[in-house]
């Protein structure tokens, strides 16, 4: 892998969340009975006409507005013919010379903190071909035709990406607009959003590209950058072999993770485009897209700048929180709760919310804590209610989803912290006393391993009070006590 480098460019199909589809009247509501969303011009039925869902044209024009680009004033739509089973007429209504979008950028940041500007060559209008089932009876296939017509924006980025890790980083980006936008809920495990990865490889230094493959409808990050990964090897094993790359689509088994021929990949010309008949061209007027311009909400570049001076929170803390919006709203309604509590606030959502979702392999809209809820525990750990440990026990009581407000599960459960200084001080006092060996050790140690020797004494006490105990007042009080 030294001597060669990747390249990518991927192609993303993000279902637009119109309530019909774009050139029919239809429902696209997902999961409802096979067949039972498709109209006559869904099955391209003689004499049918299609007509222009304008919500359509008005969701990719913001999305353009989002990434700063072009904004084509005059678009028109082309039918792209192949057959497939589940295509009825014969063709899909696509774009082609006059995408709706054209030029644009989209800014990535990898973990290691580098940040990288992608450019993105057009996002197109198109319809959605429907669905092939083969599981339903062995020997046979069925047609769902429900999604035929769906709206599609498919957006196509410059072959600039070099890595697996780049491109996820590039479809959370996109995701994160999309969202942002309200366009499309980005579901990928629903078909809301999917991912075309184009993949060659070429030795370091070289300016000629590869020979492509394409990898087909992968529907999560982590396969599409273990489909990549998976390809990148492949074709330099062929081509370390003394082979050849044959220019082909391919599919991503994710139970074997490798990549199989699916068919030889068509040129252009192949598909025949020729403009619609029956579609009129699309003319986009200045102030219709100054009027959507001025309807942007804050983008996830600019709220992630505004997470950061507002609430102190760090680049890394500010760009986890707004990679989702829904995670963004929920940081914002906790804090809130809280009395204004951000750092708190990232720190449980990031290190404990997001980790427990993730363990129950729940998404955030499943999470059986509410943000009102987890933002009152964060105000009585601000308040020294709860310390630490006792507010872990509170957000488990929280997650079993009881009920009960943060105020009841302190009481029943005894958990307030002790804050009675004398208290405190009659239990150091007793642990110091019990404790000889470990007191002279910690006395005559320099101070570079007092640091250490002290958690001995910190769990000491947090044993005696179950956890109830301020930390900062009780190392503050083995300071005072353990020199005398």
């Amino acid at each position: 892998m030294s001597t060669w480098e990747i390249v990518i460019g991927l192609e993303v199909h993000v279902q637009l969340n119109t309530a019909s589809k774009i050139f029919s009247g239809a429902n696209t509501h997902f999961g409802a009975t096979p067949n039972s969303q498709a109209c006559i011009i869904d099955l391209g039925m003689p004499g049918t006409l299609p007509v222009l869902n304008k919500e359509a044209v008005k969701k990719a024009i913001l999305f353009g507005l989002a990434i700063d680009a072009e904004i084509a004033p005059y678009s028109i739509f082309a039918r792209k013919n192949y057959f497939y089973p589940d295509l009825p007429k014969g063709y899909q209504i696509s774009q082609l010379d006059h995408p709706i979008v054209g030029k644009g950028k989209m800014n990535i940041q990898l973990s290691d903190g580098t940040k990288k500007t992608i450019n993105v060559t057009r996002a197109h209008l198109e319809e959605d071909a429907g669905k092939s089932l083969h599981e339903q009876r062995s020997g046979f296939t069925g047609v769902d035709l429900n999604r035929a017509g769906t709206p599609l924006l498919e957006i196509v980025s410059e072959p600039e990406l070099r890595s697996g890790e780049e491109a996820v980083a590039y479809l959370k980006a996109l995701h994160s607009i999309i969202t942002c936008l309200e366009i499309s809920d980005g579901n990928m495990a629903e078909g809301s959003m999917r991912c075309d990865a184009n993949v060659s490889v070429r030795k370091l230094g070289s300016e000629k590209l590869g020979t492509r493959t394409e990898i087909k409808n992968v529907n999560s990050f982590r396969f599409v950058e273990k489909a990549i990964a998976y390809e990148a090897e492949r074709q330099i094993d062929i081509l370390e072999s003394g082979g050849s790359i044959r220019q082909e689509t391919r599919l991503y088994n994710s139970d074997t993770n490798t990549t199989h021929s699916m068919r030889s990949k068509e040129e252009a010309n192949d598909y025949r485009y020729f403009p619609d008949p029956d579609l009129l061209p699309i003319m986009i007027s200045e102030e219709w897209k100054a009027e959507l311009k001025a309807s942007l909400p804050e983008l996830p570049r600019k709220k992630c700048q505004r997470f950061q001076n507002e609430y102190g929170l760090s680049e890394y803390e500010a760009q986890i929180l707004t990679s989702d919006m829904q995670l963004a709203h929920y940081f914002e309604a906790v804090n809130t709760a809280s009395n204004n509590q951000p750092k708190l606030a990232a720190n449980w959502i990031i290190g404990n919310l997001l980790g427990a979702l993730n363990k129950n392999e729940l998404t955030l809209q499943d999470c059986p804590i509410a943000a009102d809820s987890l933002g009152q525990m964060i105000a009585r750990i601000a308040d020294n209610t709860l310390s630490n440990n006792t507010a872990k026990i509170v957000f488990e009581a929280l997650w079993k989803n009881t009920g009960k407000t943060v105020d009841q599960i302190i009481s029943e459960q005894g958990l307030q912290q002790i804050t009675d200084v004398s208290a405190l001080t009659e239990i150091i006092q007793t642990m110091i006393t019990n404790n000889p060996n470990q007191v002279t050790q910690y006395r005559e140690a320099d101070e570079a391993k007092r640091s250490k020797l002290i958690g001995f004494f910190v769990g000491q006490v947090m044993k005696a009070t179950q956890g109830k105990a301020p930390a900062q007042t009780v190392n503050e009080l083995l300071g005072k006590y353990l020199l005398r």
